[in-house]
């Protein structure tokens, strides 16, 4: 008679499970952590499978790459597609609530309101810059157009945050320059003066990058000349976007590279920002009314 161990019984033995989904039984097990994955929660590796845990963890400690003015360095320019879906469904909503545009349109007289007989709706000078003319598909169609060509070189330059500021704070630059050399009542609509934020910044980013640039300064010298012959343009917004949009690339594109550079171009936007209310108190001194 030999004595032994007795083998232990393989019905005995629970059949693994995903930690995840514990309802699920998984035989493959992730190649960095052991524990078992189930065909959700798999994610292929160099060899074999990762759980998603893993890659998670793997992803959060991967050092973020960023571009030459402090962005993370990312291909894809959601930003850009955001705004131009807003203006579009902004612009079909125009066509169908009446009243839309001239409860959101900026002119000068909304600033400040005019002795309790028009109220005093300064965000218009942002809201305005997600309108367009109803009565010209050309006026969407263009901006859309510009606002894609030029986002998809200064979103991924700049990165998404910095991207959006720069767009908004045009926006506004826009408006800003109605309110400085239009009439109080003259009503504008659109986002051509985040626009021509964007051509001013393309200038500054080529320029700092040793880019040629002629092509640039007669893209915005023909769209500047036909601010002033072609009707219902406002050049204002024009020149307002595009002096402000300027001075944003230029904190963004010269801050110095370094641990305090993303500080400083936040500093300097804040600047640029302040800068754009103090000429707003200016504008809003000097309206006849």
């Amino acid at each position: 008679m030999s004595y032994g161990v007795p083998a232990p019984d393989a019905g005995s033995q629970q059949a693994p499970v995903c930690p995840r989904h514990t309802d699920r039984v998984s035989y493959v097990r992730c190649q960095r952590c052991g524990r078992p994955a189930c065909a959700e929660c798999q994610r292929p590796a160099a060899v074999g499978f990762q759980c998603v845990d893993c890659v998670r963890e793997q992803a959060a400690r991967a050092p973020v790459r960023r571009n030459a003015f402090g962005g993370v360095a990312r291909g894809d320019t959601p930003i850009t597609y955001t705004l131009i879906g807003l203006c579009v469904l902004v612009f079909l909503l125009q066509l169908v609530v009446p009243g839309l545009t001239r409860t959101f349109a900026y002119a000068p007289v909304f600033t400040a309101g005019a002795g309790g007989v028009i109220p005093a709706e300064p965000w218009r000078m942002l809201t305005a810059a997600f309108l367009h003319s109803q009565g010209s598909f050309l006026h969407i169609a263009f901006n859309m157009y510009a606002l894609y060509v030029l986002g998809k070189v200064l979103e991924p330059a700049m990165g998404r945050a910095r991207f959006l500021a720069l767009y908004l704070v045009s926006a506004v630059g826009g408006s800003l320059g109605v309110l400085l050399l239009s009439s109080p009542m003259q009503y504008v609509v659109g986002a051509s003066g985040a626009v021509f934020g964007l051509f001013g910044a393309l200038f500054i980013v080529q320029r700092k990058r040793g880019g040629d640039i002629r092509q640039i300064v007669v893209l915005i010298a023909v769209n500047a000349v036909l601010g002033f012959v072609v009707p219902g343009i406002a050049w204002q917004a024009h020149l307002g976007g595009l002096l402000a949009g300027a001075a944003c690339a230029a904190v963004i594109a010269y801050a110095p590279r370094g641990p305090r550079q993303a500080r400083l171009q936040w500093l300097g936007l804040g600047v640029v920002v302040a800068l754009l209310g103090l000429l707003t108190f200016v504008g809003v001194s000097r309206l006849p009314i």
